[in-house]
């Protein structure tokens, strides 16, 4: 079981701990609810240093990235982040991710801890290009600070402004704790559905960043959070998780994640397939809900039509702390009657039919 660089402080925090992606990992401190809220309406610090980071160099790297994933890199700039899929020749989903253009020709991208060896395979099977791959994951450490106030503490934390960067931008820091840290980016990317930002940095001044951010963050309410609450935040953001809402058996058109598959660019890995499945018709699609009466959608629960006909099933769900209710993602039949925000559903929790409304992500704001 491997350990993140944040190990010995999560435990001096009282943090119950669970593996996760051949990871030792927080699931939760003060508790779930708790942790969740004050991500919505204050701040929460997260360890997200299992992630993997992948860097991709040489004169070819640009091309390689862009026959990968299924985004159109070459509309990044340096500065610039990208969030995107790799997928199989079928289509499938081989991972999802971000990319960043750190400059010319030197990209990093940051994939899922329980798919790295996985993705770094597919990348050397695929490099026509012979770019140079070398995965920095064991060097690199990745904090997220997340909620309302996240913006303020961190630029007290680290010293430096950061209320001028855009979504999905990122730039390198070197004041505050990350004056040491050879490698050390603040990006504007996040997995709640909140203002915030990710902080890489070398992993032996991850402790000093951390920290850093707690006393910033005291007098702002800012708590460590787990990977319990950063569940329940994504679900009711509407975000996937791979493995569950995403898979190599799911497309990203019937996932919802037509909007960074860049079908007009030039040829990438299950640009084909995709593109048939988008002339042919998709058969199921994946929708967000929240259900009308008292009960928990879980994953594996059966979807049905509002006439009591299997059409889908749940993928992710859990109650949500903001609403009070349950909220999940699932695939349906791809029907406007199923997939329409308002559509009415039913979900079969423990042997009871459960009304479910289809919504629009954030739940949480719907």
């Amino acid at each position: 079981m491997k350990r993140t660089p944040l190990h010995r402080v999560h435990i001096d925090l009282g943090a119950r701990m669970s593996p996760f992606a051949g990871f030792e990992m927080p699931v939760q401190y003060a508790g779930i609810m708790e942790e969740h809220l004050a991500v919505r309406r204050r701040a929460g610090l997260f360890d997200v240093s299992h992630m993997g980071e992948i860097l991709v160099s040489g004169p070819h790297a640009a091309a390689f990235a862009q026959h990968l994933v299924t985004g159109d890199v070459e509309d990044l700039d340096d500065g610039r982040a990208m969030y995107t899929v790799m997928c199989r020749h079928d289509g499938g989903i081989v991972d999802d991710l971000l990319v960043y253009r750190l400059e010319k020709d030197r990209y990093m991208f940051v994939v899922n801890a329980a798919n790295t060896s996985k993705d770094l395979e597919w990348m050397t099977q695929h490099n026509a290009e012979k770019a140079q791959i070398n995965d920095i994951s064991d060097d690199i450490a990745l904090i997220a600070v997340q909620g309302p106030r996240s913006i303020a503490i961190a630029e007290h934390a680290l010293d430096t402004k950061l209320d001028d960067l855009k979504y999905y931008h990122f730039r390198t820091v070197h004041s505050g704790p990350l004056h040491r840290s050879t490698f050390a980016l603040v990006s504007r990317t996040g997995y709640t559905g909140e203002i915030g930002v990710e902080i890489y940095c070398d992993s032996d001044v991850a402790i000093d960043v951390w920290n850093a951010l707690m006393e910033a963050g005291a007098g702002e309410g800012l708590q460590p959070a787990g990977l319990g609450a950063r569940d329940t935040l994504r679900i009711e953001a509407g975000y996937c998780l791979y493995g569950n809402d995403i898979s190599e058996e799911t497309n990203p058109l019937e996932a919802g994640l037509s909007w960074l598959t860049k079908l007009e660019k030039d040829d990438f890995i299950g640009r084909s397939a995709l593109q048939r499945a988008r002339e042919e018709g998709l058969d199921r699609k994946l929708v967000a809900f929240v259900l009308q009466e008292r009960g928990i959608p879980r994953t594996g629960y059966a979807i049905l039509s509002p006439e009591g006909t299997e059409i889908g099933s749940v993928t992710s769900g859990t109650q949500s702390p903001v609403l009070q209710q349950g909220v999940g993602l699932g695939y349906v039949h791809n029907s406007p009657d199923f997939t329409r925000p308002g559509s009415e559903l039913l979900v079969s929790a423990r042997g009871r039919d459960v009304r479910a409304e289809v919504r629009k992500p954030p739940l949480h704001d719907s």
